[in-house]
């Protein structure tokens, strides 16, 4: 049965993308979702507003979660707490206010948001047209951060052409990119990474943002190996990779940011994850809401610390010896016979 909040609901989802400017103008739209900090419209990347979608039910446009905190909700309930309004009524008339604006401020909302820019549709299509990286210039950058060897069967291409445009009101660019297919728990690809590559592939392309993903991220990641009762995950891939070197056999994930790493899924037959963090805040606050969701899940959290920034950086400057050593000390023991002993010494 329809009420004037549902009703209300509906109506500002029909606007989402004007609600998002309006409410939370500090953030930007990324493929089908705003970005922002939070409720409060903080800079920032940890709370997702779906822009495209049905008026209600899964999958809604103007659905929300913030992957810093866990709240979630619809666009009443964004308003709600981005004006600190306590009541219903309060809620509904600043409501009503809003979509009392003239039209030209609330811009309509697009079912279909541009393909070009952040779809799976588009990131599918680049992950297919990119080639295998063996001997290639990503194959040269992934040696220079210390990972010497990449699986076959790993998600990761090059594109020797790969556009990049500084922001939308700049002509693009093309540089050579380490391309990375992220998945769902199904292996259907929803987005790709894109690490752009100076020509001379010893390190990141000398422009602005080297690093950028496209498609439907949130819950998904780059994935190595698949998931059964042990599995590790990480921020970014090189940490991952890093990890490979000493453990090629264990399934691992690379979630692409602390945000994305907080919020992401499960596999059903996991019973133990290992949580690679990266040494910043940001590596904490998600590190500490992925062990809380998985102990909710019956799953068991470990956290893997490096003794730098990352594990990458362990890896460069510490080398393979060392990096097994103080990965021997951190994990389950039966694990250690299961994956560190299986993994060469690089």
């Amino acid at each position: 049965m329809s009420s004037p909040a549902a009703d209300l609901a509906r109506l500002l989802a029909r606007n989402v993308e004007a609600v998002c400017r309006h409410y939370l103008s500090n953030g930007h739209r990324e493929g089908r979702y705003w970005l922002v900090g939070d409720v409060a419209n903080t800079r920032g990347r940890s709370l997702f507003v779906r822009l495209s979608g049905p008026d209600h039910g899964k999958g809604a446009a103007g659905k929300w979660t913030d992957a810093a905190t866990g709240e979630h909700g619809d666009l009443l309930d964004l308003i709600a707490l981005n004006r600190g309004l306590d009541r219903l009524r309060d809620t509904l008339d600043e409501a009503q206010a809003f979509l009392a604006l003239p039209p030209d401020q609330l811009a309509p909302r697009r079912d279909r948001l541009p393909a070009s820019g952040g779809s799976p549709e588009s990131a599918r299509r680049l992950y297919a047209m990119s080639r295998p990286i063996v001997g290639t210039l990503a194959q040269t950058y992934l040696r220079s951060r210390g990972i010497v060897t990449v699986s076959s069967g790993d998600p990761l291409r090059f594109h020797p052409r790969c556009y990049y445009r500084p922001d939308e009101h700049s002509p693009a660019e093309t540089w050579p990119a380490l391309i990375a297919a992220v998945t769902d728990l199904g292996g259907k690809i929803t987005g790709a990474h894109r690490t752009w590559l100076d020509p001379s592939g010893h390190d990141k392309a000398p422009i602005a943002s080297p690093r950028r993903a496209m498609g439907h991220l949130l819950g998904h990641g780059v994935r190595f190996g698949v998931a059964g009762d042990v599995m590790a995950a990480g921020e970014g891939i090189e940490t991952i990779l890093s990890l490979r070197v000493i453990m090629p056999t264990l399934p691992m994930v690379a979630a692409l940011s602390a945000n994305h790493l907080s919020a992401l899924l499960l596999p059903p037959t996991l019973r133990r994850l290992y949580v690679a963090r990266d040494a910043d805040r940001a590596g904490d606050v998600a590190m500490a809401s992925l062990c809380t969701r998985a102990k909710a899940a019956g799953i068991e959290p470990c956290v893997l610390s490096p003794c730098f920034e990352d594990f990458n950086e362990d890896l460069r400057r510490l080398g393979n010896e060392w990096l097994r050593v103080s990965l021997c000390q951190q994990l389950v023991p039966q694990d250690v016979e299961r994956f560190l002993a299986l993994a060469g010494t690089g």
